[in-house]
């Protein structure tokens, strides 16, 4: 048998310093290094999974502990006025923990009951951040320096390319080299165990290493007013990665099983679209906040079958065999930041911060390799997700730039959404608790085409 453990930070708290480097023309633009101590107070529990179909308790431990820690990171702040400045940055924290007890848990085969042991903890975060600063001791509503540089003494040169009034257009196209990564976890079935508590997992699938390629236009409208519009559309295909079924105490004759299965004939799209209005505005940059909406859909086919865990569980299939498939859809509302700096006359920062306080999933999941084939409709709401991207563009002409960037997006769903199987048991059609979540992230290149 095995445990489900959930924990995460209720309080975070950081001291550091930076080191950096101010460019530019007149050094309002800092790249800077930055580190130093971090505390975290920290909750969680440790539950048992279902065992043996909810015959043996489910026996719970808490913890409860704050922990210090290390935090570096690195980060770019653009000045905007002698007082104000904006700032992207990333950084990782790493903390030890605790021992603490794990429950006593059955296993079969062969039969026996694991004591409770002791285990030792850590976590790791990766952070983004963006950010707009003031400076005490400036005049908050001074617009213009003085002949010295915010940050540091710099030679003059060409200034940056400038931030027109009136009417502009950006377009272009990226090829996006992602990993992805979906999962189901799902809970106790009410009418088989009385508590149909959503915490207690019964089966867990976890597709992973879902390596894609795909192209997307994108393209971003600038009017004189501050508003703006913009908008991604993409399309990719994969071929690689892994399903892992796990499965607790669901047959009274095993406690776990782990299957192994191959993913093939993998698509995925995507669109995002937004309207903004940026609310800070100067000559080499560009501040503003939007609401939009976001859509992901994926499938792929379940290639082969191999026990890893149990014996007693045998699952055997050709490694060229379909044995399932995955069909999933996400829609979300986003609402976020959307920055852009010139940090030299060429080289320009973007970068879009956005966060999705609910979504909507529905997802298929077949599997033919039973005696019947089975299928089962997923549904969820709430939950949220967030997505993030930054890239870094160098200007071949005044109009025609190519860039790389970086490109995060996670969604998920609330952990008591629900699975109908439809033939999972004989005869019947179950109702279960679900959580789906899914993951894309990697590195894009882009081209692109500005109008003014």
């Amino acid at each position: 048998m095995s445990a489900n453990c959930t924990a995460g930070p209720n309080l975070f708290a950081t001291g550091t310093g930076r080191v950096g480097y101010a460019f530019g023309a007149l050094g309002h633009t800092l790249a800077y290094l930055k580190g130093g101590v971090a505390w975290q107070y920290n909750q969680g529990n440790v539950l048992n999974n279902n065992e043996y179909n909810g015959l043996q308790p489910q026996e719970n431990t808490h913890l409860d502990y704050g922990q210090v820690g290390g935090v570096i990171g690195l980060g770019v702040e653009q000045a905007l006025t002698p007082a104000w400045s904006v700032k992207v940055e990333y950084d990782y924290l790493h903390f030890g923990g605790p021992s603490v007890a794990t429950p006593s848990t059955v296993q079969f085969p062969p039969f026996a009951i694991l004591p409770a042991n002791m285990t030792s903890l850590s976590s790791n975060y990766h952070i983004g951040k963006m950010g707009l600063k003031y400076h005490f001791g400036a005049d908050p509503w001074a617009a213009q320096w003085s002949d010295a540089p915010l940050y540091a003494k710099a030679p003059a040169g060409a200034p940056p390319i400038a931030y027109k009034a009136g009417w502009s257009f950006e377009g272009g196209s990226r090829l996006w080299l992602s990993r992805g990564r979906f999962q189901w976890d799902a809970s106790a079935i009410p009418d088989e165990i009385a508590t149909g508590d959503p915490n207690i997992l019964i089966s867990r699938l976890t597709y992973h290493g879902l390596d894609g390629l795909s192209g997307e236009l994108f393209g971003r409208l600038d009017s004189p007013w501050g508003v703006f519009l913009k908008s991604n559309v993409g399309i990719g295909r994969f071929d690689k990665g892994k399903l892992n079924d796990e499965d607790w105490g669901i047959h009274r004759r095993l406690s776990y099983s782990n299957t192994i299965s191959g993913q093939a004939n993998g698509r995925f799209t995507y669109y995002t679209a937004d309207v903004g209005y940026d609310f800070s505005r100067g000559a080499n940059y560009k501040v503003g906040g939007f609401i939009g909406w976001t859509y992901y859909a994926q499938n792929s086919d379940t290639m082969g079958c191999m026990q890893i865990a149990n014996p007693m569980s045998p699952c055997t299939a050709s490694a060229d065999q379909i044995v399932g498939s995955q069909d999933t859809h996400w829609n979300a509302p986003r609402v976020g930041l959307s920055a852009e700096t010139m940090l030299t006359e060429r080289w320009r920062l973007s970068t879009d911060v956005a966060y999705l306080p609910w979504t909507d999933f529905a997802g298929r999941d077949h599997h033919l390799l039973r005696p019947t084939t089975t299928f089962a409709d997923q549904r969820g709401k709430g939950g949220g997700g967030v997505q993030v991207e930054g890239v870094l563009s160098y200007f071949i002409t005044n109009n025609l730039s190519i860039g790389v960037g970086g490109r995060y997006w996670a969604m998920w769903t609330q952990k008591d959404s629900e699975t109908i199987c439809t033939g999972c048991y004989p005869g019947t059609t179950a109702t279960e608790f679900s959580k789906f979540s899914m993951e894309r992230w990697d590195t894009f290149f882009q081209a692109s085409y500005k109008v003014n």
